[in-house]
């Protein structure tokens, strides 16, 4: 098996240049080599010079170029132009161990994934990485698991693996398998797998395929772009809905009664926001405590942004769509 992996990327250079390096010194494996596609939408802040200085350096490195138009469209991009019969995908921002394509390649392997379309015995299973996250950009690997790193979701572009051919038997236009509708914040992955399941695919976790996400530690200054994420996360989410009108999407997109009564009660409405916890955000923060400060915006304010985006958008939908059927 040849593995395309493939990095959609904007503005991120200080964090992608170890994403890269990383990449670099991949152990051998049970696998025929491997292709690192990054694909750039639209970075102002010199990526793509700083990758044209690289490719001499780094044969497996190919480049593609796009204006914004969000990780959907970026993914698809580096799909079209990928050679890998095993498609993995990451973000730019993750930074992964010395094994992590040999783990990946072993774990498909031991389940009886080849790549290859015509095997008879072709098994239908992806497999999923864990993703540790850090704000420790000079050694992120350092980091340890935490149950917040925890995560349920079926498909998830953070750190995946999968035969290409399943993602050509789920792709609904020529530009590739995932919805380029999806051109803001989230969901793109997650509605990708509710296509995959119905093929009948099973996802199997490879912890030993490790990548660390790195984020800034959180600050004040960052709220707004933060609130917007959940205002686009909510805008988005009805998308996913309008394509697969199941509760379970409901309850992922959160988009039900007990997730309006669950983040109003513990934002007493509203009430509690960013602007009145911003004393103790501020002192949580000068203690050191940053993370805390983060897990009590996502409580407190930053989820009833999100349920309230969400609520808007259904009610915005549902009015245009007043002549036919939406549940």
């Amino acid at each position: 098996m040849y593995i395309s992996v493939i990095i959609p990327t904007y503005n991120r250079l200080p964090i992608l240049q170890q994403c890269l390096r990383a990449l670099a010194q991949q152990q051998p494996g049970p696998y025929d080599g491997y292709e690192v596609v990054v694909v750039d939408d639209g970075s102002t802040d010199g990526t793509v010079e700083w990758l044209q200085s690289q490719l001499p350096a780094l044969p497996s490195l190919k480049l593609l170029c796009q204006e914004h138009r969000g990780p959907a469209a970026a993914r698809n991009l580096g799909f079209r132009h990928a050679q890998g019969s095993i498609i993995v995908f990451i973000d730019s921002d993750l930074v992964v161990v010395d094994h992590f394509l040999a783990a990946h390649a072993q774990m498909l392997r031991r389940h009886g994934v080849t790549g290859n379309p015509n095997s008879p015995h072709e098994a239908k299973v992806f497999t999923y990485g864990r993703v540790i996250n850090t704000c420790n950009f000079q050694d992120p690997r350092s980091e340890p698991f935490k149950p917040t790193d925890f995560s349920a979701a079926f498909f998830a572009t953070g750190n995946v693996a999968i035969a290409r051919h399943w993602l050509e038997q789920v792709c609904e236009t020529p530009t590739g398998p995932f919805d380029e509708r999806f051109h803001l914040y989230g969901w793109e992955d997650l509605e990708l797998g509710v296509r995959l399941k119905r093929l009948g695919l099973r996802l199997v976790k490879c912890p030993q395929a490790t990548g660390y996400h790195w984020h800034p530690p959180f600050e004040l200054q960052q709220l707004p772009a933060l609130i917007e994420r959940e205002r686009q996360r909510g805008r988005m989410g009805i998308l996913f809905y309008q394509k697969h009108p199941t509760w379970a999407v409901r309850f992922m997109i959160q988009l039900t009664p007990l997730h309006q009564v669950l983040w109003g009660l513990l934002s007493l409405g509203g009430w509690l926001n960013e602007k009145r916890l911003e004393p103790l955000l501020r002192w949580l923060i000068q203690k050191g405590q940053s993370q805390l400060a983060l897990e009590l915006c996502r409580i407190f304010f930053l989820n009833w942004y999100n349920v309230q985006a969400v609520y808007a958008a259904y009610r915005e939908i549902k009015a245009r769509n007043s002549g036919t059927h939406f549940a």
